[in-house]
């Protein structure tokens, strides 16, 4: 008896036991955007995949296309209900704010759970303040999960000179605005490019206007908001300022010197990129750019970031953000009333805040497109021949979209390529990032401050546009600037200020 006991007791735990091993991974739907043309490719990056493994669980990815997204698709699944949804929406692209809170009773409050189920995004809250700041809503509740993606630039778009021109004209690298004045006139009367035409030279050209040029003066607005922090901490908006009048002052000088392209105004990028690699020779000598190998291209080695010129008060500053230019990002992942287990996917969501986790969802999977080094460093394979380093990212991982955390000190173990991608734009921080001054954040609103900034933000931007080409392309500032500010007041900018300082002090107030 004892034996047969045994025998039924053991049988009982090995069938047991096979239930549990046997046990069906849980499913859940992530719907996800992705650029017009790009695939699920992504869905096999070795991160995922083995994830999915180790929590035992099954993702139903449902990808949709950016060309149908926008206009198409999201409206009309929003305005389906709860029927129709996901279990889960990934990436800011995917769903923004606005979206989430016109439509928040689709959505579940997360940050208890997270509290709960997600040690690693806690630790990360606790790390970078900010990065909880950006999740929170107006109504005080987490409906979405952040990131911080990983080696991010601290400088937006940086000032870049044709060294070469330079060189040809035996002119020393400007310091401040009276010398970058001089320089570009000197790239306007002489033959900079030495091709034998004094006249096919561009000083300076954009596309439009950009604020980035303004940046001597104390300006830096590198999420476009319209409002900068102060030296101490407080916020205004940058439109009525002084250093904005300043500014414009010094543009029109410029244009009216004849170093400022008079097609900024009307020209597209089509035609920005054609002057920036001219067949024939280099025909632009300054502009301020994200990366000057993606628009200088075959005259790329004849330019160089210098440090920003020093403005009217003797310093000089530089454009961007201190925790990385558009590294923080809200809206990276949202679960809907329609999931039936949101802990699971928090749990899932959790593995992903990791700084290893981070570089393969960014760039993709250790052993493919990343290496782990044993010093405790990690780098980036290159990619397969004829295709662009960042088209192949973009293949193999879900790149901007989605959680992620790569903290300050991890960001120093990552190892890149300084020559391309990247590598090359972290590396142009160099000369620019020691200058950057805190920013203004992108914030989030109630469902009435949205409405009401649909009416008063839209024609004031379009007001502040108008006023902004005449001053710099045909000059009266001064004698207008009074009526501008009252034809804003009567806009409603005193009602905008009020609904944005109002959110300001909200995303403050979170980071305690």
């Amino acid at each position: 008896m004892k034996k047969l006991l045994s025998l039924v007791l053991a049988l009982a735990m090995l069938l047991s036991c096979g239930a549990a091993m046997a046990e069906e991974p849980k499913t859940f739907s992530v719907m996800t955007m992705r650029w017009a043309g790009m695939g699920d490719s992504f869905a096999t990056n070795p991160f995922l995949v083995n994830l999915e493994k180790e929590m035992n669980v099954k993702v139903d990815w449902q990808i949709v296309s950016s060309a149908d997204w926008f206009d198409t698709q999201k409206p009309v699944l929003l305005a389906g209900g709860e029927s129709v949804l996901p279990d889960v929406f990934l990436g800011f692209q995917t769903l923004g704010e606005q979206d989430i809170i016109n439509n928040v009773e689709y959505f579940i409050p997360l940050e208890d759970l997270i509290e709960q189920h997600m040690p690693n995004l806690m630790k990360a809250f606790e790390e970078m303040p900010a990065l909880k700041a950006t999740a929170t809503s107006a109504d005080g509740h987490i409906y979405s999960l952040p990131s911080r993606m990983p080696s991010r630039p601290v400088a937006c778009n940086v000032p870049v000179v044709n060294v070469q021109w330079l060189e040809n004209l035996g002119l020393a690298m400007p310091t401040n605005i009276e010398e970058l004045e001089k320089v570009l006139l000197a790239f306007k009367e002489q033959d900079a490019n030495g091709n034998g035409d004094p006249n096919d030279e561009i000083p300076y050209t954009s596309i439009g206007f950009d604020i980035s040029f303004l940046v001597p003066f104390g300006i830096n607005d590198p999420n476009g908001t319209g409002y900068v922090v102060n030296a101490d901490g407080s916020a205004s908006y940058v439109y009525t300022s002084e250093a904005y009048k300043e500014g414009l002052k010094w543009m029109n000088k410029l244009y009216n010197m004849g170093v400022v392209d008079n097609e900024i105004f009307t020209q597209d990028q089509t035609i920005r990129d054609a002057k920036c690699d001219d067949p024939v020779a280099a025909k632009v000598g300054f502009a301020y750019a994200w990366s000057y190998d993606a628009i200088f291209k075959r005259w790329m080695k004849e330019y160089q970031v210098m440090e920003p010129v020093a403005g009217p008060d003797g310093v000089r500053y530089a454009h961007g953000d201190l925790n990385g230019v558009s590294s923080i990002k809200s809206n990276q992942l949202c679960i809907t009333t329609a999931c039936e287990d949101p802990v699971t996917v928090l749990k899932w969501a959790d593995k992903f805040y990791t700084g290893e986790a981070s570089i393969q969802n960014f760039w993709g999977g250790l052993g493919e497109v990343t290496t782990a080094n044993a010093d405790g460093t990690y780098t980036l394979n290159n990619p397969p021949e004829g295709i662009s380093a960042d088209s192949w990212y973009w293949d193999r991982s879900l790149r901007d979209f989605g959680p992620k955390y790569s903290s300050l000190e991890f960001d120093k173990k990552i190892i890149l390529d300084p020559t391309q991608g990247d590598g090359l734009k972290v590396a142009m921080d160099a000369n620019t990032a020691k200058y950057v001054t805190p920013c203004f954040p992108e914030l989030k609103f109630t469902s009435e401050e949205y409405e009401e900034l649909s009416f008063i933000k839209t024609d004031i931007d379009a007001y502040i546009e108008t006023t902004r080409a005449k001053w710099i392309t045909e000059g009266g500032i001064d004698a207008e600037w009074d009526a501008f500010v009252k034809q804003l007041d009567a806009m409603g900018l005193q009602d905008m200020n009020a609904i944005y300082m109002g959110a300001y002090a909200r995303y403050v107030e979170s980071q305690k």
